[in-house]
């Protein structure tokens, strides 16, 4: 049994899940997000807890079991409060602007560079430097705020590129002149 697929989900005040036909549903003051389960997997919502339970006879499916705890904890998490990524940008002339469903970034390319932001996220750029990413479907959060830093990695001499907040850009020795 999986120690984190044995824990409790509590559900706070607002939010309602349930399933049907092999599909957790979660609602809550952000929205709605669905997740579909897998055979041998199955949930129990009570007294505003819900468990995730591996089904009698698919012991083969139990590196599962907590995976999908946390993936509808994810869900409570994301209806209740939403997740956040934050982006910062490193160099000279870089900067980035939102147009609409679309967010402009100048990299240091010799073309232009933007990318459509997906359906339920919104961007906000602090001060051209900084991304503010924000949804409540945490995989989609982190899949988007990592396609835009893929379009310009922190490089390690310098550490020009597109970081996260709080990370951490091991810096190598340039080359030494001669003296």
């Amino acid at each position: 049994m999986s120690r984190i697929g044995k824990q409790p989900i509590a559900l706070p005040k607002g939010v309602d899940a349930n399933v049907k036909d092999g599909i957790i549903t979660v609602k809550g003051p952000k929205g709605v997000l669905t997740q579909k389960l897998i055979d041998g997997i199955e949930m129990h919502v009570e007294n505003d807890e819900a468990t995730v339970t591996l089904a009698k006879g698919h012991e083969e499916k139990k590196n599962f079991h907590g995976l999908y705890r946390s993936l509808v904890n994810n869900m409570v998490i994301g209806v209740t409060e939403g997740f956040t990524k934050t982006l910062e940008m490193v160099g000279v002339g870089f900067r980035a602007a939102v147009n609409g469903n679309t967010i402009d970034l100048q990299i240091g390319c010799s073309h232009p560079t933007s990318r459509k932001i997906p359906e339920g996220i919104t961007a906000k750029v602090e001060k051209n430097t900084t991304i503010v990413l924000s949804g409540n479907d945490k995989q989609a959060v982190g899949q988007f705020a990592a396609d835009i830093r893929a379009m310009r990695k922190p490089e390690p001499y310098k550490g020009k590129g597109i970081k996260y907040r709080g990370e951490y850009i091991r810096r190598k020795a340039g080359k030494t002149a001669k003296q």
